[in-house]
C-alpha cells in the first residue's frame, strides 16, 4: 500500500497517535437486485460529484490460454459502441456534464467508472448500462482497439523491469501463467474475434458476476430506485464459477533462479513466494499486510540490514491480496559490485523472520496505525473508495473489506509468526535479478549465486 504524505494524511495520523483509535467500519448501504445485481452506494456529500463504477469478476484469473489477455482487449470495447449509442445524438450534452471516464483490468476484477457533476448521474447510469448489456463489437473498432492494447504491450516490453517481472511471472505460476497475466499475450490478442467478444460477454457479463458501486453526493435510496429501474429487467446466468471452478495453482517444486540482462545502471533482486488466499487463510492476509508494512518503515530490523548498511539502496517486502494464491515479494536494488553480498543478505534477514523478536511490539502497533491512516485517507475521495469498494468485492467479498483494519489491529507477533512459517519458511521460492550484460559477466553472476542461503 502506498503512503500519501499530504497535510490531510498528517493529520489522520496525528489523530491517531494521540487517541486511542476507534475506527469505524465502512459506511456504505447495499442491495442485491432480483437478478443478483448487487448495488452498493457510498454518500458523501464534500463535493457535488458521483462516480458510478461497475466491477464484473473477470480478468485474467478466468483465462485460459487461448484468452489470455482478452479481458483487457473487453475493457477497451466497453467504451465503443453499443446498440443504442450509435443512435443520434446519444451522446449529447455529456461534455457538459464533465464526465471523466476509465477502466482497468487486473487478476481478479475488471471495473468500468465514469465520474461527473451530481446532476449527470442518470445519464451516466444509462450510459453504463447500455455500454454493459448492449455491445456491438463492430469490427472496424475491434481492429483498432487491437492495435492500441498492442501498443499497450509495446510500452511495457520498453521498460526492463517489465522483463523481470515476466521472467519472475512465468516461473511463478509455472502451470497457470495466464490465469495471473492480465496483460495477455501479443498473438492471442492480435487475432481476436468479435465472437471471442461475444463469448466473454455471455459468460461473465451477468448482473449475478456484477456490482455496481455509486459513490458521492448521492442518496441510496434514488440509487436503488434508479439501478431497480435501469438494471432490474437485465437477465441473470449461470454462475461462471460453478461451471469452470478457479484453477489452483500448484506449489512450487524447487527453488528457481532467473538472470535477466537489460541495458540497466542498478542492480534489482526479485524475491517471490506464494502467498495466502483470501478464501482459504483470511488471518494469514492480514498478518502479511501487517509483516510487510511493518517491515518497509525505516526503523524496521529489515531497512537497517539491507539499507543502513549500504548494501542496498532500497529494500521492502509487499503482499498482494488475491482470492486465488497472493504473491509475497522481496524487492531490493543495488550496484552490481554489492549484488552477490545483497543476495545473501536478503537471504538471511528473509531466514530471520520468524524470530519472536524481529519486530518490537511499538513497531507493531505503529505499523497498524499508519496502515490504518492509509485507509482513513483513501476513504476520504469517493472516487478512490469506490475503486477499492470494487477491488475488494470481487477479491474477498465486502465483510471482509468491512473488518479489514478492525482484523489488522488484532494481529499479535504470533499470527505473524505463524504466517511466516506457513508461507515463508523453508517454502520453495523463485529468485529473479536484473542487470546489464556486461556488469554480469564482469562480475561472474550465475544461477548458483542466486540459490546461496
Amino acid at each position: 500500500m502506498v503512503i500519501y504524505r499530504s497535510t490531510r494524511y498528517i493529520t489522520a495520523l496525528l489523530f491517531l497517535l494521540f487517541v486511542v483509535p476507534v475506527f469505524a467500519k465502512p459506511e456504505w448501504q447495499q442491495k442485491s437486485l432480483k437478478n443478483g445485481l448487487q448495488i452498493i452506494v457510498i454518500e458523501n456529500r464534500s463535493v457535488p460529484l458521483v462516480t458510478v463504477e461497475l466491477a464484473v469478476k473477470n480478468g485474467s484469473y478466468t483465462e485460459p490460454p487461448e484468452f489470455n489477455g482478452l479481458s483487457h482487449l473487453y475493457e477497451h470495447m466497453f467504451f465503443r459502441t453499443n446498440e443504442r449509442s450509435r443512435t443520434e445524438g446519444y451522446m449529447d450534452g455529456i461534455g457538459e456534464l464533465g464526465a471523466q471516464y476509465n477502466g482497468t483490468t487486473r487478476e481478479e476484477v475488471v471495473n468500468y467508472y465514469y465520474m461527473a457533476i451530481k446532476t449527470g448521474l442518470r445519464p451516466v447510469m444509462t450510459i453504463m448500462r447500455d455500454a454493459l448489456r448492449y455491445p456491438l463489437f463492430d469490427s472496424a473498432e475491434l481492429k483498432q482497439e487491437i492495435q492500441i492494447v498492442l501498443d499497450e504491450f509495446s510500452r511495457n516490453e520498453a521498460n526492463p523491469y517489465y522483463h523481470l517481472n515476466s521472467a519472475v511471472e512465468h516461473k511463478l505460476w509455472y502451470k497457470y501463467y495466464s490465469r495471473k497475466n492480465p496483460l495477455g499475450e501479443r498473438e492471442v490478442i492480435a487475432t481476436c474475434t468479435p465472437e471471442k467478444m461475444r463469448t466473454i460477454q455471455r459468460k461473465f457479463y451477468l448482473p449475478n458476476n456484477t456490482a455496481l458501486v455509486v459513490a458521492g453526493d448521492v442518496n441510496a435510496a434514488e440509487i436503488f430506485k434508479m439501478a431497480e429501474e435501469l438494471y432490474g429487467d437485465w437477465p441473470a446466468g449461470e454462475n461462471p464459477f460453478v461451471k469452470d471452478p478457479l484453477v489452483p495453482h500448484p506449489p512450487l517444486t524447487k527453488d528457481e533462479p532467473v538472470i535477466v540482462t537489460q541495458p540497466v545502471n542498478a542492480a534489482t533482486i526479485k524475491i517471490n513466494y506464494h502467498g495466502p488466499s483470501t478464501d482459504t487463510d483470511a488471518a494469514a492476509t492480514y498478518a502479511a499486510d501487517v509483516f510487510s508494512f511493518a517491515l518497509r518503515q525505516q526503523d524496521s530490523r529489515f531497512y537497517k540490514a539491507l539499507v543502513d548498511t549500504g548494501l542496498t539502496t532500497s529494500a521492502q517486502m509487499w503482499y498482494y491480496t488475491q482470492r486465488n494464491v497472493g504473491p509475497i515479494e522481496f524487492i531490493a536494488q543495488t550496484t552490481p559490485d554489492k549484488l552477490k553480498a545483497a543476495i545473501k543478505a536478503l537471504n538471511a534477514e528473509i531466514a530471520k523472520l520468524e524470530a519472536p523478536d524481529y519486530i518490537t511490539n511499538e513497531q507493531l502497533e505503529s505499523a497498524k496505525t499508519l496502515l490504518e491512516a492509509e485507509e482513513i485517507f483513501r476513504r476520504e475521495k469517493p472516487s478512490e473508495y469506490a475503486h477499492s469498494v470494487s477491488f475488494w468485492w470481487a477479491s474477498s467479498g465486502l465483510d471482509y473489506y468491512a473488518n479489514y483494519v478492525e482484523n489488522c489491529r488484532k494481529v499479535t507477533k504470533a499470527d505473524i509468526q505463524r504466517y511466516v512459517q506457513k508461507y515463508l519458511k523453508g517454502k520453495y521460492r523463485v529468485i529473479g535479478v536484473i542487470l546489464s550484460e556486461e556488469e554480469k559477466k564482469r562480475i561472474g553472476l550465475t544461477d548458483q549465486d542466486l540459490l546461496v542461503k
